[in-house]
């Protein structure tokens, strides 16, 4: 992480030459104008100015276009940066925040564990000492690695132990239609937790009772999360007719399936636990899925076959997917998020 001190006409530097670079308009110094950020070099980047849900847009479009992105926020908010950190992640872009309190340094510095590239600070020694003590624990940090899918989008589906099955009370069900037909033994993950999914099948399989519908997933609650086909995840209440979804087999070959409605409607829901066979026992490690309580309603085991969420067994497996990464608005990040 770079510091960079922000120095006014005729203003001498209070940093000790501890500062990266300078902003000021002397020669040789970083300096903006009409919304382009200049270096000693030419043109570095863009420099935004954030007062509002648009101006944010304006500087997420920037984003894999140029090399820095300037922010400055017109109230200080940590929303903007926390929304550009997670955009800017698999692309060279760098952010420099513009701030004016050593609060702002910890909350830019760290924002999603990640931080911004850079610390923009007025000639002030007290902001300069807590930059450069948020530049140090950088330094010190060992953040993860974003987890991402493959270009081929080839899944390794774990195996899980289920280890409840409990009443849940009546809540809003999404059946996920979409405009091609799955095979059986295929369907989408599905999870309360977006570092645990399960595959939930689609709705292939005969009944009595009931005609097949091979368009549909019956995927659950609207609080829980979906894998998408360019690998984020979005939670089911917010996904639109036309959104592309991954959909995955038993044996992990996935491809895209394009959602052309939601139908949601109150149903009795089923609570399912479960966890990493390997970390049986390990209360820390366990997750959860809200699923209809419905004979129709598949989860997929590692026979592989599909077992109804009705007659599902304490210690029984079933198929998975986990990402060890943390997320931000779907996307992969650095750093480390806790969902129970």
């Amino acid at each position: 992480m770079e510091i960079w001190l922000r120095l006014a006409a005729g203003e001498d530097p209070v940093d000790g030459g501890m500062a990266d670079r300078y902003w000021s308009e002397t020669e040789g110094h970083l300096n903006t104008q009409d919304g382009v950020l200049k270096g000693p070099d030419g043109v570095m980047g863009a420099h935004i100015a954030i007062a509002d849900g648009h101006s944010q847009q304006e500087g997420l479009a920037f984003i894999g276009t140029v090399d820095w992105i300037l922010v400055e926020c017109e109230t200080w908010s940590m929303i903007p940066l926390e929304n550009l950190i997670s955009a800017r992640t698999g692309s060279h872009t760098k952010i420099a925040a513009a701030i004016t309190t050593p609060l702002e340094a910890q909350g830019a510095g760290f924002a999603l564990q990640e931080g911004v590239d850079a610390l923009v600070i007025p000639n002030d020694i007290a902001m300069v000492e807590a930059a450069l003590s948020v530049k140090a624990q950088r330094h010190e940090e060992v953040g993860g690695e974003p987890v991402q899918l493959n270009e081929e989008k080839e899944l390794v589906l774990a195996s899980m132990a289920v280890t409840a099955v409990e009443q849940a009370g009546v809540g809003d069900r999404y059946c996920l239609d979409f405009l091609s037909l799955f095979s059986q033994g295929e369907g989408i993950l599905v999870g309360s937790s977006a570092a645990s999914l399960v595959l939930v099948h689609s709705e292939t399989i005969p009944s009595t009772f009931v005609p097949t519908r091979p368009f549909r997933v019956n995927a659950g609650a609207p609080h829980s999360y979906v894998l998408m086909a360019d690998g984020s995840t979005k939670y089911i209440a917010e996904l639109v007719s036309g959104d592309e979804v991954l959909a995955v087999s038993a044996e992990g070959v996935s491809r895209k399936v394009v959602l052309g409605r939601s139908k949601i409607e109150q149903r009795p829901m089923l609570k399912i636990s479960y966890v990493l066979q390997e970390k049986i026992g390990r209360k820390a490690n366990e997750s959860h899925v809200y699923l209809q309580q419905a004979e129709t309603v598949r989860l997929i085991t590692d026979l592989p076959d599909a077992c109804s969420v009705t007659e599902l067994k304490v210690s029984q497996a079933i198929l998975g997917w986990t990402d060890h990464g943390a997320r931000h608005l779907g996307q992969p990040i650095g750093g480390h998020v806790l969902e129970r």
